[in-house]
């Protein structure tokens, strides 16, 4: 199927969660005495968005519609979303508008200047993909995370590690925040290129396996950029407390540089991490010197 009609359909998911998240009393409607769910009706929807019950109805469905822009609004503002998940919804109108056409998808790199960055950092970072594939990282965050070469290329993804590594889920208590916020640059990458292999390889594998992951994907939550905090657990240096920022590297659908700075307090627990990666003492064996990288994935 087309990009058009995998948008229109994953519009209609998005809107149908939106819609069930919300309740009558949220925006100041009576739920009324028989009421058997607890979110708003589709016709409740439509009547604050100044549609038919039926246009509304077709459009969570992704049934033969290619809604304006302004229709688009009036849903959005009857539902009282914020900024991000309004221009998420636009974006998939617009691409449910589009007629079927060829698209040209350039394969994901880091670029040599983005290489260098990633090694003369004194910080744990690593690149990924829009879909999460881990590209290139340096010594601190393979010792810190755990080394990336102790997987083939086709399993180094956030997420696997996520939902399907124990290990690395024991250096990370409280996964579940972290997770959210990377299925939600999952979810906006999807936005893009609702039809892309990959996408549809990584949401349909971890679909499969994990029903942890089945339940966080059918929130449907968006993230334009992630911030966070967390407590590392690592083995030998101890708890490190560290936030992460991530940078887009090219564009809005590029790799993107995750870096990862110590928390007040926590300066001398990365410093010791280093010295144990410089040492070659960590359980997980860190890379070169420097930083490491799927050589296939440079230009």
């Amino acid at each position: 199927m087309g990009s058009g009609h995998e948008a229109a359909r994953e519009l209609g998911l998005f809107l149908r969660s939106r819609r069930e998240r919300t309740t009558p009393q949220e925006l100041g409607l009576e739920p009324g005495p028989r009421r058997k769910v607890g979110g708003l009706r589709r016709e409740e929807v439509a009547a604050l968005a100044g549609l038919s019950t039926d246009y509304y109805k077709r459009l969570e469905h992704g049934r033969n519609v290619r809604p304006s822009d302004a229709v688009l609004d009036s849903i959005v503002d009857a539902l009282e979303l914020g900024a991000v998940e309004r221009r998420y919804v636009l974006h998939l109108g617009r691409l449910a508008r589009r007629p079927a056409r060829q698209i040209t998808r350039p394969p994901d790199h880091v670029t040599r200047n983005a290489q260098v960055l990633l090694g003369s950092l004194d910080l744990p970072a690593f690149v990924v993909t829009r879909h999460l594939d881990v590209l290139a990282w340096n010594d601190l965050a393979a010792a810190l995370l755990g080394d990336p070469t102790r997987r083939p290329p086709s399993e180094r993804n956030v997420l696997a590690a996520l939902f399907r590594d124990e290990g690395f889920r024991e250096r990370c208590p409280g996964w579940e925040a972290m997770a959210l916020d990377f299925i939600g640059i999952l979810r906006a990458a999807v936005a893009t290129d609702p039809a892309h292999p990959r996408a549809v390889a990584v949401v349909g594998e971890l679909g499969i396996r994990s029903g942890e992951f089945r339940h966080l994907w059918a929130r449907h939550d968006v993230r334009e950029n992630i911030h966070g905090a967390k407590v590392i657990r690592h083995p030998r240096a101890g708890d490190i407390a560290v936030e992460w920022d991530a940078y887009a590297l090219s564009g809005e659908v590029g790799p993107l540089l995750i870096v990862m700075t110590p928390q007040s307090g926590h300066e001398e627990r990365l410093r010791l991490l280093k010295v144990v990666a410089d040492a070659g003492l960590s359980p997980m064996p860190a890379s070169h010197a420097g930083s490491q990288t799927d050589q296939r994935a440079v230009s």
